[in-house]
Formats: structure tokens, sequence, C-alpha cells
């Protein structure tokens, strides 16, 4: 069954505004799902299928004349050669709405799409299922702990309680695993596989598949920590220059995110290094091996994983919206003050702290404090997230704001 995805508005949106669409994301996050559902009177090309990826190759001025558009395609990394053709169809007949184009591979998909379709293609990132995707809530605002948003959404909270969350992270976004029956070790197992005999190939040129995959865990176990290249290539066996151009790989897979500091000229003593987020908390705890939701909760890395998994969802909210650059960072300094992630808008500063527990405290909101002291921008009331189940005031107009809200 097809789980509404809120990528469709915004789809419907901007392709009044250009002449194609590209959908990027990682490997199975529905992308091919959400176009045809989308668009279902549209012609359907896979370039996944060897017929059609030898013709959009090898005669790829002619290919859209045997499928003129408007049309889908699918993998379109797959034939950069049919870029150029897409821009003087765009260019030459002028209308909206033509290409709809999907990509899992966007390290060399980005660089073909921008030297060839720069001003014609409206990009959108879809990430794996959302809470309210799942659970069918309509709200699609981005995230903000404001009066708007929390009121927009007290009257359709996510149904999540402790025990439901753990079982939710666990399991992961991918939609495949929202399927009754789906096992989930099979599932992460043939992904891995996958992921690691085509993309990785494809994308980085990797000799030693195995020492990627130990990369790959190496990069899933320190979710929610600062980045440490060192500390990566120590744990894969490989050099750091190795270990920062896989760590771009996977970026640009969207498996990972890089959460940036927050910083100015003024903030002489914030620190400049990213945090790490592993965006597919299931994918995460199978390359860590933590086997059940249970063990994963009692286990030492259960509010790393709690976090990415709330970063996780704010960015989604994001990216949903048709935001390509969230305005999304993190405060540490070298006084050990540390706010988990601020959202930045209009030189405005909203404050999130994330806790894995249910009993929230004024104490666990005091490090906000330290943004007063910053000249040119304005705080506003921050939020705690985490498993209470309403919103309470902790300290001013700073809130407790259940998960169910993100």
């Amino acid at each position: 069954m097809y789980i509404k995805r809120h990528l469709e508005k915004t789809l419907t949106r901007i392709e009044s505004m250009f002449g194609s669409i590209l959908v990027a994301g990682a490997r199975q996050v529905g992308k091919t799902t959400l176009l045809r559902n989308a668009k279902p009177a549209l012609p359907y090309i896979t370039l996944d299928d060897p017929i059609m990826l030898a013709s959009a190759v090898s005669e790829p001025a002619t290919f859209f004349k045997a499928a003129p558009p408007p049309l889908v395609v699918d993998e379109i990394q797959h034939a950069p050669q049919l870029f150029p053709h897409i821009k003087m169809f765009i260019d030459a007949q002028g209308l909206k709405g033509q290409f709809f184009l999907s990509g899992s591979q966007q390290y060399q998909m980005m660089r073909n799409v921008g030297e060839s379709l720069a001003g014609r293609i409206g990009i959108l990132n879809l990430y794996g299922l959302s809470i309210r995707e799942l659970y069918g809530i309509d709200c699609d605002l981005p995230f903000c702990p404001d009066r708007d948003y929390l009121e927009a959404r007290k009257n359709c909270p996510a149904p999540v309680d402790y025990g439901t969350v753990w079982a939710l992270i666990h399991r992961g976004a991918m939609p495949a695993m929202a399927a009754e029956g789906m096992d989930w070790q099979l599932f992460y197992a043939a992904y891995v596989r996958t992921y690691l005999e085509r993309d990785v190939r494809d994308l980085a040129q990797v000799g030693d598949e195995v020492k990627f995959l130990k990369f790959m865990t190496a990069t899933a176990a320190m979710t929610g920590q600062l980045l440490n290249h060192a500390s990566l290539a120590r744990d894969a066996g490989i050099s750091q220059t190795t270990a920062e151009r896989w760590l771009s790989v996977l970026c640009a897979s969207n498996l990972v995110y890089l959460l940036q500091p927050y910083h100015n000229n003024v903030i002489k003593r914030a620190v400049k290094t990213p945090k790490l987020y592993f965006l597919d908390t299931g994918l995460a705890a199978y390359l860590t091996r933590w086997n059940t939701p249970e063990v994963l909760r009692h286990g030492a890395m259960s509010g790393a994983f709690f976090e990415s998994f709330v970063v996780a969802e704010i960015l989604k909210s994001y990216a949903n919206s048709g935001v390509l650059d969230p305005p999304l960072y993190f405060y540490r300094d070298k006084e050990q003050h540390e706010i988990d992630l601020l959202i930045f808008r209009d030189q405005t500063l909203y404050p999130i702290e994330i806790k894995k527990y249910a009993d929230p405290k004024a104490g666990d909101v005091k490090a906000f404090a330290v943004l007063d002291k910053i000249p040119g921008v304005t705080r506003r009331a921050g939020g705690l997230i985490c498993l209470y189940d309403r919103p309470v005031p902790l300290k001013g107009e700073d809130l407790a704001i259940p998960l169910a809200y993100v």
C-alpha cells in the first residue's frame, strides 16, 4: 500500500516553475514510487532497464524522439549523456513540467545537473518515511518550536510512546520496512550488499569492499558525535585521506548528514567541526549489531540513536517542504557549552535539546542562555524534544516538546 509522501505537494508546486524536476535521495527511499503515484498518467522509463540504458547512452540525440516528454525517467544518473538534450528541449519548447527525473547517486549526478541544467531544474531531496507520513498526518510544516508550529501540531500529534519509538528507531525509515512481515535482518543485509555492489563501485571505485563495509560500520557507530576522520580511518584500517573521500560518498548517497556548527566572526570560541548523523537508524542499528529494539533501547548508544532519529525527522520536515539547504546547526564552544540543534531563521535562533527520557527538567535547557550573549541575533523560545506526553513549560518560554509533535 502506498504511503502518501509530503514531498508530493512540493512537487506539484514547483513543476509549474521548471522544465525539469529531479527527485534525489538514497537507494530505496521511495523516489520511483513517489513519481509514479504523483504522475500516473505519464510514460515511465527506467534506465535500470539495459535496453533503455543502451539506447540512452548510444543514441541520446534521438532518445526523446522515441519517448517524447512529458515523462518520468528513473535512475537518470546512469545516462549523463541525456542532460544536454533535456536542456535543448527545454530551451526550444519553453514548457514547464516536462521531465520528472529520479536518481540515487548524487556524487556524479549533481555535477552533470549543474553543468547542463542550471536554472532549468527544480531539485528535491526525498528521505525515508517521516513519522508524520507513516501515521498519515497531513501537517507538512517545517519543524520550529514557535507558537504557530506547536499550535498546528496540537490537534494532530503522532501516536508514538516510549515503546513505539524504539521499534520505529530500530526498524528504520525505509518504506519497505513499513510492510507487514518484512524481515529486518534480511532487508538490511540485502540493502548493504546492493549498495556496495552497485553504488559504491560506481561512485568511488573502491577496490576493497570489505574495508568500505568496515568504514560504514565505523561511521554508523559515530552517529550523533563530532566528526573525527582520524578515528574513522583507524577503525576501518585506511588512510585519513581515504576516510575523507569515502565519507563524501556516504554523504552524496544521502546516508550520512553532516550538521554544521553555528559560528560567526563574533564567536571566537565556537568549535568548527561538524557533527555526523547516520540518517537511517535502522541501517545504523544493523551495521552496529543492535539486533532488537530492546537491546538498542538499553544499550550504550541509545541516546545517540534517539538524537539521530530526531535530527533526521526535523531534516525531513524541511526537505519535504522543498528546502535543499535547511537552516539547521548545533552549538558547542571551548567552555563545553553545547546545544544539540539550532534552527536559524530571519536572524533568529531557536535552540533545541534532544533527550531520550520522559522526565524533562529546567536544567536541561540551561545552555540556551549562552546564545543571549551573541550580538546581532535574537534568541527565541526553544525546546527540549523528549518522550514526555505533552508540551510543558520548563524555563521562561522554553518548553518540553513531545517527540509526537516533531
